[in-house]
């Protein structure tokens, strides 16, 4: 899972150094394969060892991610029409929200459709913290199933301690920023 999160969060994010602890999913099915996507990312991070690598990381996600126009084309070619984009911060964190619609759910993080379920398919290490589906785990792999008449899927993936030593909480950037 982490190569399909990485996918969305990359280019949200870009290269670099930027963490996050957790990302949240809620896919509102319109159709069997079209809808709308609200992802959340919680408590982004840098553990940048230097200023130049910390400064990229604060223009990746300050300039390219929440303003650029540039990130909206790139999520199109995805197969993603961005239809609202955030950063805020919650105590001292620094949270994204972004917002899109597709026509094809399988450009959502590899979620795949084959009558009568949705799944999605993880890494074994990859970690779960919630989900409206049923969630299977296998020795080479970890699936969450969702029914079709499931209409709203929901999951929620652990990604880092952002808690520990050498990691800089973004939400220093964001009044400068914003």
């Amino acid at each position: 899972m982490k190569k399909y999160l990485l996918l969305i969060i990359t280019s949200l994010l870009l290269n670099g150094c930027v963490l996050f602890n957790t990302v949240s999913y809620e896919i509102t099915m319109r159709t069997e394969t079209s809808g709308s996507a609200l992802v959340r990312i919680y408590d982004i991070c840098t553990d940048a060892s230097n200023e130049e690598e910390e400064m990229n990381d604060v223009n990746n996600v300050f300039d390219y991610a929440a303003k650029s126009s540039q990130f909206i084309t790139d999520q199109e070619s995805e197969g993603k029409k961005i239809t609202n984009r955030k950063l805020f911060v919650e105590g001292s964190q620094l949270n994204g929200m972004l917002s899109f619609d597709f026509d094809d759910i399988n450009k959502v993080e590899g979620i795949q459709f084959e009558d009568p379920y949705y799944y999605l398919t993880l890494n074994p290490e990859d970690s779960v913290v919630s989900t409206n589906g049923q969630l299977f785990e296998y020795d080479n792999y970890k699936r969450i199933v969702w029914d079709k008449s499931i209409r709203v899927l929901k999951f929620t993936m652990f990604s880092e301690d952002t808690d520990k030593p050498g990691l800089k909480k973004m939400s220093v950037y964001f009044n400068k920023e914003n």
